[in-house]
């Protein structure tokens, strides 16, 4: 059953949001058909996150089988990338660095990654039991087959998250043309995203 968002209706406030990057590592490249379009549309995710100062934490699932993060995405800017066996991102490193940004924790996680019915999952699923919203950047989100990451964005919608594409984070973050950084945002997104072949949701 969907879960009526209509009265906790918010914008995203780059100073109450953080960017989660969950497992997006070189040896998943063979397994993962969108792979390239996922690549595509995180490149500008993050691009735009650096230029509206939107703080950024990485993790690798057990890097030293997997592989470190996929040299085409820049996070020379994250504040912290680290590796992880447990499934959810929420572990000890990670949350002694959501309380030292935001002196607790912070109001929404944009979240992004793979795979998305696993990891990602997890860590929605830890993020909404902590009272944290959540925005999951479907096209920036994948799994070995789409039905998984479809079926997991349903049921992640349901439990309250937002599942939005990339441009709709970005702009919602941007806010105004009015912005100071309006003219890079639109240089960054004048290029369409890549086409993720996103299930319709359910009605």
């Amino acid at each position: 059953m969907r879960k009526a968002i209509g009265a906790s209706l918010y914008r995203l406030q780059p100073e109450k949001t953080l960017f989660m990057q969950c497992d997006i590592q070189e040896k998943f490249k063979p397994a993962i058909p969108l792979m390239n379009a996922l690549i595509e549309n995180t490149k500008k995710l993050l691009a735009a996150g650096k230029i509206l100062n939107v703080p950024l934490l990485v993790t690798e699932q057990y890097p030293e089988r997997l592989g470190k993060t996929v040299a085409e995405l820049d996070i020379r800017h994250a504040c912290a990338n680290i590796p992880k066996t447990k499934f959810s991102m929420i572990v000890g490193p990670i949350k002694k660095n959501m309380a030292e940004m935001f002196s607790g924790k912070p109001q929404t996680v944009v979240l992004f990654g793979m795979e998305t019915h696993i990891c990602v999952e997890q860590t929605a699923f830890d993020l909404i039991n902590n009272k944290v919203n959540v925005w999951l950047v479907a096209d920036c989100c994948a799994s070995r087959l789409n039905q998984d990451r479809d079926l997991a964005l349903e049921r992640l919608r349901d439990i309250g998250c937002v599942i939005a594409s990339s441009e709709s984070v970005i702009f919602n973050l941007l806010n105004s043309k009015d912005h100071k950084a309006f003219k890079a945002i639109t240089a960054l997104v004048r290029k369409v995203s890549a086409d993720m072949q996103i299930a319709a949701p359910k009605k």
